[in-house]
């Protein structure tokens, strides 16, 4: 293989990754710019919607085929069910102490509580085994780039993931809830007085981030054909550091930095002192030198607190 492709190879391998990263690093952002939560059980949600998604195409694919309707209609409940379970738990666990104006560090505690318990439900209702899901989708058929074979089910992945990303900016920055999720970003008293519904719109925030946590969850799962209970864990972890990367709280930072951290985990594999087995330490250690040297992120603003 050519220099070439193996350049072509490695970009579409990294924006798949990238728009893993990005569906992901999205909830974070939302949820901290409107709460200043780090939501860390967002990843165990991304593992909920694969299993969902798993579990719904397995039941609906013996009467619509393996195809692409199943898919869609796996995906769209992982959505839904995602969607739910990220709203119950704000309202559960995080709105009493935000009612309460608990401590910052009692609801990061909180979220490792929620995490724990979504993790350890999902391990005892599969057991801990890995699930493995088969598709009728060709993994050859595609488009051809000299010696790289771009298959159908990585293009309809990246275009899922770009379409949604377009279509939360919309909805963040043209309708009536995104406008007031801008305002509660910046002064929920103030919004409280002005007549909006502060509780519903943060739980509309969850619901979303959920959705695309699910999303996330779902296409790996076709992607790679096998799930498990610990998924989220590692996923979280990079979801927050493409946010961080991004500027924690910008929507346009989250997807910037997911498929940054993407392109770069696979230009890295490339490496000869580096290699896969080296990636997360490549990714982290990005983490680190971007706290360092621009600490608010590639498109994050600085916050100024007033005493």
């Amino acid at each position: 293989m050519s220099i070439w492709d193996t350049v072509v190879r490695q970009l579409i391998n990294g924006l798949i990754l990238g728009s893993f990263y990005s569906l992901v690093a999205l909830g974070y952002s939302m949820v901290y710019g409107i709460i200043k939560l780090l939501n860390f059980a967002h990843g165990d949600i991304y593992m909920s919607g694969a299993f969902v998604g798993f579990f719904v195409f397995g039941m609906i694919s013996v009467a619509l085929g393996g195809g692409w309707l199943s898919i869609v209609a796996a995906m769209l409940s992982a959505m839904l069910f995602c969607g739910c379970l990220a709203w119950l738990a704000q309202k559960l666990a995080y709105r009493p102490l935000l009612n309460k104006a608990a401590p910052r560090l009692s609801l990061l505690i909180t979220a490792i509580g929620v995490s724990l318990i979504t993790y350890n439900s999902v391990m005892v209702i599969t057991k801990g085994q890995f699930k493995f899901m088969t598709t009728a989708l060709s993994p050859t058929a595609g488009l051809t780039f000299g010696a790289v074979n771009v298959s159908w089910i990585q293009v309809v992945l990246v275009l899922t993931a770009a379409s949604l990303m377009a279509l939360l900016s919309w909805f963040i920055g043209s309708t009536m809830w995104g406008k007031a999720m801008r305002a509660i970003s910046l002064d929920k008293d103030t919004c409280r007085l002005m007549g909006i519904n502060v509780n519903m719109i943060i739980g509309l925030t969850f619901f979303l981030g959920g959705s695309l946590a699910a999303v996330a969850g779902t296409m790996a799962c076709v992607y790679y054909g096998q799930i498990h209970f610990f998924m989220g864990y590692m996923m979280g972890i990079k979801a927050f550091t493409a946010a961080v990367i991004g500027g924690i709280g910008s929507l346009p930072g989250a997807m910037l930095g997911g498929l940054l951290l993407g392109l770069l985990e696979a230009a890295g594999t490339q490496v000869s002192f580096i290699g896969s087995e080296w990636k997360d330490v490549f990714s982290f250690g990005l983490l680190i030198v971007m706290l360092i040297f621009k600490p608010t992120g590639l498109l994050g603003a600085t916050e100024i607190e007033r005493m």
